[in-house]
């Protein structure tokens, strides 16, 4: 007889709501819908799935929390697919890693990949209007901050320049993966302060790397773009690194 098998983790098993909502999933991609389209009723869902009335309906209040669906009622209601915002998207996502003991150097080893190679993606192409933002972004931090809120502030808005970047990728993933950690580190920034004590050489040299970036963008050099980039990221992981290390201290003695 073979031994036994046993399994460290095992997924936990489906209801038959969240079955059959996963099931109507895979049926709005086979038959096509788009954003706005309405949905079969509940009676023909039933007889579709052969699911009783209480099954389909809880099917449903799954994909509406999920944003997958929208629900209306009144004359012309129903429910209709409907598209997940960036913002509602991030925040689900969020809250998977929320205890994954997240570090700045998880953050930063991939910010460290993508974010050069967005940057030389992006020399030449951007409209003056989107470059001009990125210097008003900038100028929100001209100078250095005098107390933590200000500190903490500008952390923020420095990390908002990225968002602003990666909003002008034309591949939606990379797109969404880089303003997702962008979000990450601001929020990993403020909840454990990771903005004290003030850092005046993280702000000098962020700052300026920003500043020589907007000019490789604006003159389409490529080359530069990504080595400013690069240098950026190595230089604020660097610094951020220390503000954990501080961060941590801070804990232990408290």
């Amino acid at each position: 007889m073979p031994p036994a098998t046993t399994r460290s983790k095992t997924e936990p098993r489906q209801s038959r709501p969240a079955r059959v909502a996963e099931e109507i999933k895979d049926w709005v991609v086979e038959q096509g819908l788009q954003p706005g389209d309405r949905l079969p009723g509940e009676a023909e869902l039933m007889a579709r799935y052969s699911m009783a009335k209480g099954t389909i309906r809880e099917a449903m209040r799954i994909l509406e929390a999920q944003g997958l669906i929208k629900t209306r009622t009144g004359p012309g209601g129903g429910s209709f697919v409907h598209e997940v915002s960036r913002g509602r998207a991030k925040a689900l996502l969020g809250n998977y890693f929320y205890f994954k003991d997240l570090t700045v150097g998880d953050i930063y080893q991939l910010r460290r990949a993508l974010e050069p190679e967005l940057a030389a993606s992006l020399a030449g192409t951007l409209p003056e209007d989107v470059l001009v933002a990125l210097e008003e972004n900038i100028a929100q931090y001209s100078e250095p901050a005098t107390t933590l809120d200000e500190e903490r502030e500008q952390h923020v808005a420095s990390l908002q320049f990225h968002a602003i970047l990666a909003e002008q990728s034309g591949n939606s993933l990379l797109s969404f993966v880089i303003d997702f950690m962008v979000k990450l580190l601001a929020d990993l920034t403020v909840y454990r302060k990771l903005y004290e004590p003030i850092n005046r050489e993280l702000w000098e040299k962020g700052r300026d790397y920003q500043v020589r970036l907007v000019m490789a963008l604006r003159a389409g050099d490529k080359g530069a773009a990504r080595a400013v980039m690069n240098a950026h990221m190595d230089t604020a992981w660097r610094l951020m690194r220390g503000q954990e290390v501080k961060m941590m201290k801070r804990f232990i003695d408290e």
